[in-house]
């Protein structure tokens, strides 16, 4: 296939762009972004050693592409102990999320940056039998290279917005290119099937299967954490705002202080998305005039703490559990909202604010059957926590939200099922190119 123009420019341009690379790299490093102990994975150089055997090669670009993956994962490695997996991802916040989660056939690295002298030392160096994009991140030199190593590629839990496709069709010869590339595509619903349609995606290769992040495994939680945190607030009332973004603490805070006037020990959690930002939101919240406990100075809640700020990493698992209502942040901004199954799987009813464009399916299928609710001003979100804490309705949203979250386990079946069979096929087919039958 002759390559377009835009691919052939892009392919063109990054043959030689190590400087170029390295001088990103290096801002990004003083912006800590990037971590200075694992900088070299970034250019495709790693101290750690392919083992022997197959190597599954999954891409997934930060936090929320690589939990949706974790379960399939898992169930790899229960199906082909003899397989490992390599999980590449762009950030250290994901970096730091897997290093707990991962069984041990599998290894975690940065992906290299994309250009020609990074990807190649990668590839040369892990590989892969198998190569797995997840989601939308399509980097084309990276696709384009593992590709031309005639190493068989899916892309799986593909998610594709109106904007995104809008971007790609004035690229439409590329788009059509790199889709070409691979053998399987795993689709998330009918609007992203429609927009890779239109970009050219083979029909014949498509699944529309539903999100990987319906059969996530539930979020983990220590008990003894969960025990202590409720030993600490006694009886008090609870509600949790998960992970907000900048704006939006602002009007959480505000539903929370027409809330207190009538619940004088309604406790708010609030977990900022990036955990960084607590001690800033922590601040900004003690100027504002509230009590506030920040978890991540170890600072206890007392009797007159009206917000704790939990800004650690990898708790989510505690919070859905501990508060009986969970506002899904994200949507109060143009972000477009957090995954949704995380709070219904551990049975916590939802609010969320407008901007659900990245779950809108999701957010509809709740709304639907009545487990999830749209909040957009502070007046309306602390409406719906002050109704919600009554607990039958909380328990009978929670219980709705349950129910659709438990269907998702067909997902990862479907997607298990699909990549075990593309692995089988590039084993077979090594196997037959070293005894020389082809």
């Amino acid at each position: 296939m002759a390559r377009p123009p835009g691919l052939s420019t892009y392919l063109a341009l990054t043959a030689r762009a190590s400087r170029w690379a390295d001088r990103k790299l290096a801002q990004r490093l003083a912006e800590g972004k990037e971590d200075p102990d694992r900088l070299g994975e970034r250019k495709g150089q790693t101290d750690t050693q392919r083992p022997e055997g197959s190597l599954i090669w999954m891409h997934a670009a930060s936090v929320g592409e690589a939990l949706s993956v974790q379960e399939l994962i898992r169930r790899l490695t229960e199906e082909r102990p003899d397989v490992t997996i390599l999980l590449t991802t762009g950030t250290r916040t994901s970096a730091d999320l897997v290093a707990t989660r991962l069984p041990p056939q599998a290894i975690h690295q940065f992906a290299p940056v994309d250009t020609g002298e990074a990807v190649n030392m990668f590839l040369d160096h892990w590989r892969p039998d198998l190569a797995i994009w997840v989601e939308s991140e399509l980097w084309p030199r990276l696709i384009h290279d593992t590709a031309a190593r005639n190493i068989p590629m899916a892309l799986i839990n593909a998610r594709m917005s109106q904007e995104s496709a809008r971007r790609w069709r004035w690229m439409k010869g590329t788009a059509r290119t790199l889709l070409s590339y691979f053998s399987i595509i795993l689709v998330q619903d009918q609007a992203t099937g429609k927009h890779l349609s239109a970009l050219g995606a083979p029909d014949d290769r498509m699944q529309v299967i539903g999100t990987l992040k319906e059969g996530a495994q539930v979020l983990p939680c220590s008990e003894e954490d969960r025990e202590a945190f409720i030993k600490a607030t006694d009886t008090r009332p609870r509600w949790l705002a998960a992970s907000t973004h900048p704006g939006e603490e602002a009007v959480v805070a505000a539903a929370h202080k027409l809330l207190v006037r009538k619940m004088h020990r309604l406790l708010l959690i609030l977990v900022p998305r990036h955990p960084e930002r607590g001690p800033e939101v922590a601040k900004m919240l003690r100027e504002d005039g509230w009590e506030v406990a920040l978890r991540s100075a170890d600072e206890p809640i007392e009797f007159d703490t009206q917000i704790y700020v939990a800004d650690t990493l990898g708790e989510m698992g505690l919070w859905y559990r501990v508060a009986p209502i969970s506002f899904i942040a994200g949507s109060l901004e143009e972000i477009g909202g957090h995954n949704p199954f995380e709070p219904a799987a551990l049975g916590s009813a939802i609010l969320h604010g407008p901007h659900v464009k990245n779950f809108a399916d999701i957010y509809q299928r709740l709304a639907e059957v009545g487990a999830a609710r749209l909040a957009s001003t502070p007046e309306g979100l602390a409406a719906s926590v002050e109704d919600l804490l009554s607990p039958d309705k909380a328990a009978r949203m929670a219980h709705a939200a349950w129910e659709v979250s438990s269907r998702g386990a067909e997902v990862t079946d479907v997607a298990l099922n699909e990549v075990l069979t593309l692995l089988e096929d590039a084993e077979a087919k090594a196997l037959l190119s070293d005894n020389g039958a082809v």
